[in-house]
């Protein structure tokens, strides 16, 4: 091929890559105010705990695409969770947001820190019962792939609206162990009936839960459950 022929060729591949760039999917690096909306403008009396952007995880350094004390969700799952946070104030609660949507570059994060078994700096306070180097196995605890990812999954938890304190739900946030799941016998009763107020509006308002985390809850019917997002939380 003569060297005019293959500066045609690729010109044309290039036009064709520009083509189905601007006429494909959105790029998927970057937050679309169409498709996601941020939790404290939805609404207002929501409180964050975002841990990923702090050391206060169970990294114990920051996290990969974390910028902001802020949690984003796709509209649909806002709509939703607006909803359940309606029917949660009207027994007396508010809800504390400790992550929404989840870049895939963080997710990324988690799993290399899961690959290094010499670093356990928090293994004392997120899982002390457990052995590192089963948190990825059958992807029960860590996976490669997050539902946070498709924008439509929110970890939280209550507060009560009187007095602003936190409610006790036995265990917190990303401790991994059977005490974390939904129906375990190694919690109180006032703590399961803590975590049965939350389990039941949200999903008497379209969310299902994961068994092996409590504060863990994805739409059901996702708008993007099958496409995995990368910008940053900010």
């Amino acid at each position: 091929m003569t060297r005019s022929r293959q500066s045609t060729v690729y010109l044309y591949l290039l036009a064709l890559l520009v083509f189905f760039s601007s006429c494909g999917q959105p790029p998927i690096n970057r937050m679309d105010p169409r498709r996601f909306d941020y939790v404290h403008e939805a609404i207002p009396d929501a409180r964050y705990d975002i841990r990923y952007i702090t050391e206060n995880n169970f990294l114990g350094v920051p996290v990969d695409g974390y910028a902001d004390t802020v949690a984003i969700l796709s509209r649909e799952a806002m709509a939703a969770l607006v909803k359940a946070a309606n029917d949660l104030c009207e027994q007396g609660y508010g809800i504390i947001v400790f992550d929404g949507y989840r870049p895939q570059k963080a997710v990324d994060h988690f799993v290399r820190w899961a690959a290094d078994l010499d670093d356990t700096l928090t293994k004392h306070i997120y899982y002390p019962d457990l052995e590192k180097n089963i948190l990825m196995k059958d992807d029960k605890y860590i996976s490669t792939r997050s539902g946070h990812t498709r924008g439509s999954t929110v970890d939280l938890t209550l507060y009560r609206l009187d007095t602003g304190e936190e409610v006790d739900m036995g265990s917190y946030f990303d401790f991994f162990g059977p005490i974390s799941n939904h129906g375990t016998d190694l919690i109180s009763a006032e703590q399961t009936a803590n975590r049965n107020i939350l389990r039941d509006a949200m999903i008497a308002h379209g969310f299902r839960i994961y068994s092996a985390e409590w504060w863990h809850y994805t739409l059901n019917d996702e708008p993007y459950p099958d496409r995995y997002f990368n910008f940053d939380v900010k």
